[in-house]
């Protein structure tokens, strides 16, 4: 059966071309423009704008995180850090429907007691505060959170050592992970200075091996500093922007732009950092009816382990970086609903996230791009992110002109994943 989407503003992924008729059969798009065929379900969607599917380059998920996201119109999500490589999807995702697809980087690259072991602080125990979230969680996100905290306390093993680096490596690749993450995270900005990071050598050994496997590499960092050592061993990719601004930040852009690395900056994670809720996101019923109480009080809530920075250092950053002709990604970081991890919620903050953007400085178009295309090519997924012939039909209609006002993204009508229709406004 044919589905004709017509009247719809379409932006592709990359411009904005106008009502043209977007035709689906099956999982594909099968035109863009053209005729209708006799007996196509017709889709009026007057009024509105179709867009890709949603990208957020950088969470840690759950089912019920990806369930959530596909709500928002995310539908994908790329895990930095978590159990969703391919063997993962494949014993933990088979048969469930309603949910984003997901890729992922498997474990970290990281030393004994390194990022992210501080934020489950204690001898292999559970802290007092995430015990009583716990509580309050679904069976899916304390799954995910107590997978977390077992990787942090030993069940899965760090690296000391080259040798060590490249074997952990390959043991994601053979668990089928689609890209390669390594931390790079001295503490400071998450308010526990003096975190251990690995050697430059090692650091270094572990994206070579990544390479040898054809798999991208990508960093953890979140300031100036370790976002130079991270270029300098060869990573494609910084999966935060750094926060801080120092005299030296030229250099650093010349020197992100000539290595042709992406930036996923993570905004509403930075604003979280620097203790800024998210609560007007919370606030809005387009958000609020979709997420329950425990995610709008994690939205309500923030880090505010870096109080001193400042989000308009953050906004010259990601344009300085922007203006050198970076790719910009839009990711968001988003994990389990702690208020200690506040700020962010699955698919909500990838909305967020493309409002900070535009009020940095980049156009609407622009922040689409970095959510859609941009991401979609970055992470070689070629068959998403665009309106093209022969795309997956992973689509969302909005009420209104995002290409024009941003925040018009949370105005949802329908969402469609591989030609199916997910949900529809009521």
């Amino acid at each position: 059966m044919i589905t004709a989407i017509i009247n719809a503003r379409i932006f592709d992924g990359e411009k904005v071309i106008g009502e043209r008729t977007v035709l689906i059969e099956g999982e594909k798009i099968i035109s863009v423009g053209g005729e209708i065929p006799e007996h196509a379900i017709i889709i009026d969607a007057e009024g509105g704008t179709l867009l890709p599917g949603l990208i957020d380059a950088h969470v840690h998920t759950s089912v019920d995180g990806l369930r959530d996201a596909l709500q928002f119109g995310v539908t994908t999500e790329l895990e930095m850090m978590g159990g969703f490589t391919k063997n993962g999807r494949e014993a933990q995702l088979k048969g469930i429907e309603d949910i984003a697809d997901v890729r992922s980087a498997g474990m970290g690259v990281t030393p004994p007691g390194g990022h992210p072991d501080e934020l489950m602080p204690g001898d292999g125990e559970i802290p007092d505060f995430v015990l009583k979230e716990l509580e309050k969680m679904s069976e899916e996100d304390r799954n995910a959170l107590l997978a977390a905290h077992a990787h942090d306390h030993g069940e899965a093993p760090a690296v000391s050592t080259r040798d060590e680096a490249i074997a952990f490596v390959g043991e994601q690749v053979r668990d089928g992970a689609d890209y390669i993450k390594i931390m790079i995270e001295e503490g400071t900005v998450l308010a526990a200075p003096g975190l251990p990071v690995l050697s430059q050598d090692i650091l270094r050994a572990a994206v070579e091996e990544a390479h040898r496997h054809h798999k991208i590499a990508i960093a953890h960092v979140l300031t100036a500093e370790s976002s130079r050592q991270a270029i300098e061993v060869g990573v494609e990719g910084l999966a935060h922007l750094f926060i801080d601004r120092p005299e030296t930040t030229p250099d650093l852009v010349r020197m992100i732009a000539e290595a042709g690395a992406f930036v996923t900056p993570c905004l509403v994670l930075n604003s979280s950092i620097i203790g800024k809720p998210a609560s007007e996101m919370a606030g809005d019923p387009l958000v609020s009816s979709k997420l329950s109480p425990e995610w709008i009080d994690t939205l309500n809530a923030s880090f505010n382990t870096y109080p001193q920075g400042s989000m308009e250092d953050n906004y010259r950053n990601v344009m300085d970086l922007h203006h050198a002709g970076v790719d910009i990604l839009v990711g968001t970081d988003v994990s389990v609903p702690v208020p200690t991890l506040g700020g962010l919620a699955h698919g909500v903050s990838v909305h967020h996230e493309m409002q900070l953007l535009v009020e940095a400085g980049f156009t609407p178009v622009e922040a689409l791009q970095s959510a859609t295309s941009k991401t979609a090519r970055r992470f070689d997924l070629d068959d998403r992110g665009r309106i093209v012939e022969g795309a997956r039909a992973d689509l969302v209609l909005i009420d209104g002109d995002p290409t024009t006002h941003i925040s018009d993204t949370l105005s949802i009508r329908e969402v469609w994943q591989r030609g199916i229709q997910k949900m529809a406004k009521v």
